[in-house]
């Protein structure tokens, strides 16, 4: 993810052009990988940092933050932020890189409301503190006839039970820009400063508006990150026409195939909701409808992120 120079750079402009929010403040890193935010935040005035991590990677984010010659101002501590005690009562500041998948799926943003309820001060700062959640609708005939109506003929034999699978677990791939059929719509914004771990389940609707002739064979997801405490409001895109990230996009696959006429409107709902038994996975029921020209159709659909 270090070699993700959207997200990557982003942070490191968020923190290097606004040191006013640094300087002599003390930081907190959830979820701090090899420590690249913390030393990012060092750099930019902080006063001191604690960089959580509860991976084996904490062990070499303590000599990468030593080589650097960092050690005075970044502690690591290895372990669950929810187990943990910070040797402070207060922070100023949380950072951290939570974002998961579908903004959503193996997320770590609870846990960035547990640290944020724990130890932020009344006023304090989370970067980023807005995510928002997009859809969009997609011509994908191509990918899926090779890799989901493949398994209804497999060499004459019939393995639909395959292709019903593969329709259950949405897809992480790069879309390209001109397979997109619709407006793209919001669907969700959280207010990271604000919110509470309930609000990430939600349901939405949705009003997906052609803007040519075309077939639509998938739904598309994914997200943006917004820092607006900065001087400037700075932020990235994992949208496909913005420049690809390793979170790429998110494509769920419908069971029509809807043909739409321009300025006609695939409608419904998608709701998002947390596994009961695994939290850090996803359930989505999708619900949508059309009644065009060409097309008549009303479907719901099951996902599972896992």
């Amino acid at each position: 993810m270090l070699k993700d120079t959207v997200r990557t750079k982003t942070y490191q402009n968020v923190i290097y052009q606004n040191s006013f929010l640094f300087k002599d403040k003390v930081v907190l890193d959830v979820g701090a990988g090899t420590g690249i935010l913390s030393l990012f935040c060092a750099k930019g005035g902080a006063k001191h940092v604690y960089a959580v991590e509860c991976s084996h990677m904490a062990d070499m984010a303590q000599e990468i933050v030593k080589t650097n010659g960092y050690s005075d101002v970044i502690t690591v501590l290895k372990g669950k932020i929810e187990e943990i005690e910070l040797p402070v009562q207060n922070v100023d500041i949380i950072i951290s890189e939570w974002m998961g998948y579908f903004l959503l799926f193996e997320n770590m943003l609870n846990t960035v409301l547990y640290a944020r309820d724990k130890w932020l001060i009344p006023g304090g700062i989370v970067l980023p503190d807005k995510a928002s959640l997009y859809l969009t609708a997609i011509e994908d005939a191509d990918y899926k006839a090779e890799k989901i109506d493949f398994w209804e003929n497999v060499y004459g034999f019939d393995m639909t039970c395959i292709k019903n699978q593969a329709m259950l677990e949405p897809l992480v791939d790069t879309v390209d820009r001109n397979q997109i059929v619709t407006n793209c719509q919001s669907l969700k914004t959280m207010d990271i400063s604000k919110m509470k771990p309930g609000d990430a389940s939600f349901t939405a609707s949705f009003k997906l508006v052609a803007e040519r002739n075309d077939y639509i064979h998938a739904l598309v997801a994914y997200f943006d990150v917004a820092f607006t405490n900065c001087h400037k409001v700075t932020g990235f895109s994992t949208g496909p026409k913005s420049r690809a990230t390793h979170w790429k996009q998110t494509v769920l696959y419908l069971e029509d195939v809807v043909t739409i006429c321009e300025g006609e409107a695939l409608v419904g709902s998608m709701t998002i909701a947390q596994n009961s038994k695994n939290p850090r996975d996803v359930d989505i029921t999708l619900e949508y409808s059309i009644s065009g020209k060409r097309c008549q159709a009303h479907r719901k659909q099951f996902y599972k992120m896992r």
